[in-house]
């Protein structure tokens, strides 16, 4: 299989080609502004706001992984307010550009790098209490969008191209609302804190800390789980359009993974809760 990675070069594309560039069932190529660091993975040096370099590749491909994007200086996941900004702008022509690209070329399958920021205020309003275990929230593939800031509508608005897509244009359009996947020296429930304590922002076993532990043990979901979810949505046969989340099996997370489990066969191996402390 013929596998386009979009944005591929980053934390979340090299998730994927760490697990899977190996096996003899895919050929990988990153469409990314950076070099991809995997000698097994053939890296296009481009930039997918540009249409006709997005729709040459994706012509070429089998299945599409969308990860691709701008990053913003403002309206981050943090940030409540609403205002426009060029990077909006960029990514919701981005979004247009590989999802229309996959319409106009037939593309079979289309795995859609959505975020948990999408519906984020459910969180928004219930934190601190549930990122202790206990909670009784759990939010699923069929709430109503609830974008946390100008990031997370940026991955509304994807998710609804994907739709269309899917509807109009017959391609099986996976949208993945990712928890919290880490580099991989901070792919473990205590990642942000350890980060944020290198970054001098706090100090390890102060509240600040412990709070960033207690949310990743709900959020994170590891590089190996993440690989696998992306696999089940490629060997999938059954999907017109459909929303997944992207979390591990953590026993105190608040989105739901048995939709996952019934449609796409996800079982993940790792759970935050089965750690106690940093990895020394």
């Amino acid at each position: 299989m013929e596998i386009l990675i979009t944005g591929g070069a980053g934390t979340v594309g090299t998730a994927i080609t760490d697990q899977l560039a190996d096996k003899d069932d895919y050929e990988f190529t990153s469409l990314d502004v950076t070099e991809h660091p995997d000698p097994n993975v053939t890296s296009v040096v481009a930039d997918a706001r540009e249409y006709d370099e997005v729709v040459e590749h994706v012509a070429a491909a089998d299945a599409v992984i969308h990860l691709a994007h701008v990053p913003m200086d403002g309206g981050g996941p943090a940030d409540q307010s609403i205002a426009w900004s060029g990077a909006h702008a960029e990514n919701l022509e981005l979004h247009a550009n590989v999802i229309g690209a996959a319409a106009e070329t037939g593309l079979d399958t289309l795995v859609y790098a959505s975020s948990n920021h999408a519906v984020g205020l459910y969180e928004v309003e219930r934190r601190p209490e549930i990122y202790e275990p206990g909670h009784d929230l759990l939010v699923d593939h069929t709430v109503a969008p609830r974008p946390d800031s100008m990031y997370g509508t940026a991955k509304v608005y994807a998710e609804g191209l994907g739709r269309l897509a899917a509807d109009e244009h017959d391609v099986s359009v996976y949208a993945l609302r990712i928890c919290a996947v880490r580099d991989p020296e901070y792919d473990h429930p205590y990642g942000d804190a350890e980060a944020g304590v290198e970054r001098g922002d706090f100090e390890r076993g102060s509240e600040d800390y412990d709070e960033q532990v207690a949310r990743m043990k709900g959020m994170w979901q590891s590089r190996r789980d993440h690989a696998h979810m992306v696999e089940q949505c490629l060997l999938d046969e059954s999907v017109d359009f459909d929303v997944f989340y992207g979390v591990s099996d953590n026993d105190r997370r608040w989105f739901d993974i048995s939709h996952a489990r019934d449609v796409i066969d996800y079982e993940p191996e790792d759970n935050g809760e089965e750690w106690d402390a940093p990895p020394s």
